[in-house]
Formats: structure tokens, sequence, C-alpha cells
């Protein structure tokens, strides 16, 4: 079993109980831009605990999967994991933070098809403010590129001034600056 036949597998659990999800990350990122390497997949979720429960509890024998650090995880609005037993490919659940960009972000979210299975994912704008709010909070150049190569291949069809307004209210307009500044230097 592959990466995306493991993603595919729990994209199906998610819409079986009825849990609202985007993909997010360094998946979208490849999607979106100039694909890496990536070990895992980071989804944002909006749901509540029961409904995780059943999901918990319908994919144990795959993988592993906690529910008090999940139910931990909706009540602070952080991040819990499950790892599948055969391949140790791990998936983050991000649970969908509360603020005008959340919910922006997942309004936006769009399906794309992976093995002809159709998914959402973050728009390519909201994908590049997620990496370059992450480069900023991790102080990482590899999230800064991961965002840099989305705008290299997104270019033509991006919403900039979308960009500019959310990067200055996320306050990551720095950011976004030098990242047009690269996109222009590499036209």
């Amino acid at each position: 079993m592959n990466l995306e036949d493991i993603l595919i597998t729990i994209i199906e659990k998610l819409e079986k109980f009825s849990i609202d999800y985007m993909i997010t990350g360094s998946f979208a990122s490849n999607l979106h831009g100039i694909p890496r390497a990536t070990f895992d997949v980071d989804i944002v979720i909006s749901t509540d605990f029961e409904k995780i429960n059943k999901f918990i509890k319908d994919i144990k024998n795959d993988f592993y999967a906690d529910g008090e650090t999940a139910r931990s995880a909706l009540n602070k609005t952080g991040i819990f994991n499950i790892v599948h037993f055969e391949t140790g490919f791990k998936i983050d659940f991000i649970i969908k933070k509360r603020g005008e960009f959340y919910e922006k972000e997942f309004e936006r979210r769009k399906l794309y098809k992976l093995k002809n299975k159709p998914c959402f994912f973050t728009s390519p704008e909201d994908t590049m403010l997620s990496k370059l709010l992450w480069s900023k909070r991790a102080e990482s150049e590899r999230q800064f590129q991961d965002a840099l190569g989305v705008a290299k291949i997104q270019k033509e069809n991006l919403d900039y001034e979308y960009l500019k307004n959310y990067a200055k209210m996320l306050k990551i307009f720095d950011l976004m600056e030098r990242l047009l500044k690269e996109l222009e230097k590499n036209l």
C-alpha cells in the first residue's frame, strides 16, 4: 500500500463520519507547486469528539490512534496524529482554528483528484500563506521555499490582492514581499 492509497482510505473514513477536512501542508504545496519528498500528511479538520471517536474506532486495526490525545487536541484547537501500522506513515490532524483567516481558508478549499478520488485541498493562496506562517514560526527556509514553489507554478492564477491582505493580517507581509521579489527575479 503506498502513501496515496493510505491517504485516500483516511479521506474516505473522514467522509464516512461527515468530518469536514482539507489537506494542507507539504502535500498541498506538492499539488500546487514544486514537489519535494514528504513523510507525512497534514489535514485540517472541523468536527466534534463524537465523530472523531467513531473515526478512531473504525481505523484502529490499521492505525495507531489515541482517543484521549484527539480529545485534548479538540479542546485546545491543537494537533493529534495517527500512524499506519504497516508503513509507519503519519497523518497529522490539525483542528481548525477560529478566526477570520482560518474560516476563509476553510471556505476556499477546493476539490482536486488524488488517483481519481476527489479530495479537498487548501487553495494555492492559502497553501502559500500557511507555509509562510510556518516559515515565520519555525524560522524555516524550507517552508518559505515551498511557498515560493507554489507561487512559481501558480503565478498566472494567483489572487495577489488576497495574498497581500491576509499576509498583512497574519503579520507575515515581510515574508510575502520577499517571496514576490524572489518571484520577479525568476520571470
